[in-house]
């Protein structure tokens, strides 16, 4: 199973960006995918999950109301849709699929498989 995320780059604040994690060797629709960021100097965490057991997306508070997940299981494809972006986003995103329990879906441990990371910087 392999993920390449991608989209990254240089954005200012107030600007936009869409995050893509395509799936080769499995089915995007079979798992949860999370999207994780880590900043330097800070641990990894959570920012929005897409649950396939209820088909709803979940978002930290630091990122809700700003970012959107969503798939195209056309293309297994999952993207993270990020606006109003500000400094404090700057970080490496990772995408991430599993098979999580509903409780433990914001649990980094939970996630099989990894994308190798894309950086985001935002700043002016």
């Amino acid at each position: 199973v392999q993920l390449q995320a991608s989209g990254g780059g240089l954005v200012q604040p107030g600007g936009s960006l869409r995050l893509s994690c395509e799936a080769s060797g499995a089915t995007l629709r079979s798992y949860t995918v999370a999207w994780f960021r880590q900043a330097p100097g800070k641990e990894r965490e959570a920012v929005s999950i897409s649950n396939r057991n209820n088909n709803r997306a979940y978002y930290s508070d630091s990122v809700k109301g700003r970012f959107a997940v969503s798939r195209d299981n056309a293309k297994n494809t999952a993207y993270l849709q990020m606006n109003i972006l500000q400094p404090d986003d700057t970080a490496v995103y990772y995408c991430a699929i599993g098979s999580p329990i509903l409780s433990a879906q914001w649990d980094s441990r939970m996630y099989h498989y990894w994308g190798q990371g894309t950086l985001v910087t935002v700043s002016s």
